[in-house]
């Protein structure tokens, strides 16, 4: 059997790696627009901020260890064309320009997401720059290094990191956002009033609930203003990160997609074509909170889902389980994580919920040291099963996060989640671990007595 690969980030990579070892007698071809594969760009604000010192570390494999696995890789190469009906592509060599025709028995689509790049007057200015990939992550560096004051547009996890790495850095820093705060795909107000108040105190501009109109450049062509519906912003450097589409023209009009043009796949990774798989930004998750197909680009979901690619194609037959949009941050000292739904999206979703919160200590107070846990959990208000959380802290409390992740997979309730067995010991915990906390409080909400289990459990 035949593989052809398109792309090779995280989900290619994954794909590769997995296939290979499980079944060498696969014959895998890999075709790749760029230079290498399997670049970390949620490690770029590490790079910028000067955290990750050597770039070459965000990457996880290279060509030579694809190649090595017994892959054929052709780097700088890209798909032109696919011909489902025949399971034929049409590549072409971007260092010769010449193209070829190469055939499939399958095809595997790990061709991920670009940023959007909204059509804004002024938008080809030079010092407009984007934040993705390995070229671009080096000129953002090599760009801000003389210049003094940088607008950052879209405040989700990638705008909020590079704004702290450029604060840190000594810049000026305004954040742009059309949200009347900012992460709020990701945490409920109270979460984000934190992080905003922490911008506050670092002199970090917040422009929010206003768009971008035009941009204005000077005689070299180099960005030095950005007006929006509400103001004008002086700038040396503008890096856009409004969000991501996925990379999927190849298909359409050949398998069925989201509105948006993610690829819709089975449980066992296939598209509606049974020969066309796919991973990654590129496709639809199953989105385990509602239940339904929806577009959420992380890296997490696409080694995941690029490793069930390969075990399926090498004949090992393991279903997808859907994801949460499980999501971890961390910001001037605050560690902040969530999973499933929020407020806000439970709203848009039309679900029922309701919810609680704990303000606790992650340790005993008579520890020496100790800090603030925030904690939500949000619950179907009628089958009282666990639809997301939130949590945030200067203490690394985040793996809970992960284990509602869990909750939510499988279904778990509120209730149950104030009996699971954590262990307790000072250094780490209280007697009732945070999570038991919250399922406690829920179950004494339900029967009406209120504080009394709350009053009990501390």
């Amino acid at each position: 059997m035949k593989v052809i690969v398109i792309g090779c980030t995280h989900a290619g990579t994954a794909a590769v790696k997995t296939l290979a070892k499980l079944n060498n007698n696969i014959d895998i071809t890999v075709y790749e627009k760029n230079n290498n594969v399997s670049f970390l760009s949620c490690g770029i604000a590490l790079y910028v901020g000067g955290v990750a010192k050597d770039v070459n570390q965000l990457f996880y494999s290279s060509p030579d260890e694809l190649t090595s696995l017994g892959a054929k890789m052709f780097m700088e190469h890209e798909v032109l064309e696919i011909n489902s009906e025949k399971k034929q592509v049409i590549v072409k060599d971007l260092q010769t320009g010449k193209e070829k025709v190469d055939t499939y028995d399958k095809l595997v689509m790990t061709t991920g997401s670009w940023p959007i790049v909204p059509p804004i007057e002024g938008i080809n200015l030079d010092n407009i720059l984007l934040s993705k990939n390995f070229n671009q992550a080096n000129e953002i560096i090599a760009k801000a290094k003389d210049i003094k004051h940088i607008t950052v547009i879209g405040a989700g996890y990638i705008g909020v990191e590079l704004v702290e790495a450029f604060a840190l850095n000594g810049k000026q820093v305004t954040l742009i956002d059309g949200e009347d705060r900012i992460l709020n795909k990701y945490l409920d107000k109270e979460f984000t009033d934190i992080v905003e108040t922490e911008f506050a105190a670092r002199n970090i501009e917040l422009a929010l609930q206003q768009t971008v109109v035009k941009f204005e450049g000077n005689e070299q062509g180099k960005v030095t203003k950005v007006v929006t519906t509400k103001g004008e912003y002086q700038t040396d450097l503008v890096i856009l990160c409004v969000g991501f589409r996925p990379n999927t023209a190849l298909l359409k009009g050949k398998v069925d997609l989201l509105p948006n043009g993610a690829i819709k796949i089975n449980e066992y990774m296939q598209s509606s074509d049974p020969n066309i798989y796919a991973a990654g930004d590129s496709c639809a998750v199953n989105y385990n909170p509602t239940g339904e197909q929806v577009y959420i680009p992380l890296a997490t979901n696409a080694v995941r889902m690029g490793t069930l690619v390969g075990y399926n194609l090498a004949g090992q037959k393991l279903k997808y389980m859907g994801t949460q949009g499980t999501s971890g941050l961390h910001i001037f000292g605050y560690n902040m994580a969530s999973t499933g739904l929020t407020e806000v999206s439970a709203a848009v979703a039309n679900i029922a919920y309701e919810k609680v919160e704990i303000a606790e200590n992650n340790r005993p107070e008579f520890m020496p040291s100790y800090d603030p846990v925030q904690l939500k959990v949000l619950f179907d208000k009628d089958t009282r099963q666990i639809l997301g959380a939130q949590i945030i802290s200067k203490a690394d409390m985040t793996q809970m996060i992960n284990t509602l992740s869990v909750c939510i997979q499988t279904k778990m309730t509120i209730d149950e989640l104030g009996f699971i067995d954590f262990f307790f010991q000072p250094h780490f915990n209280k007697p009732w671990n945070t999570l038991n906390q919250a399922g406690l409080v829920a179950l004494e909400t339900n029967k009406e007595k209120n504080g009394k289990m709350a009053e009990y459990i501390k």
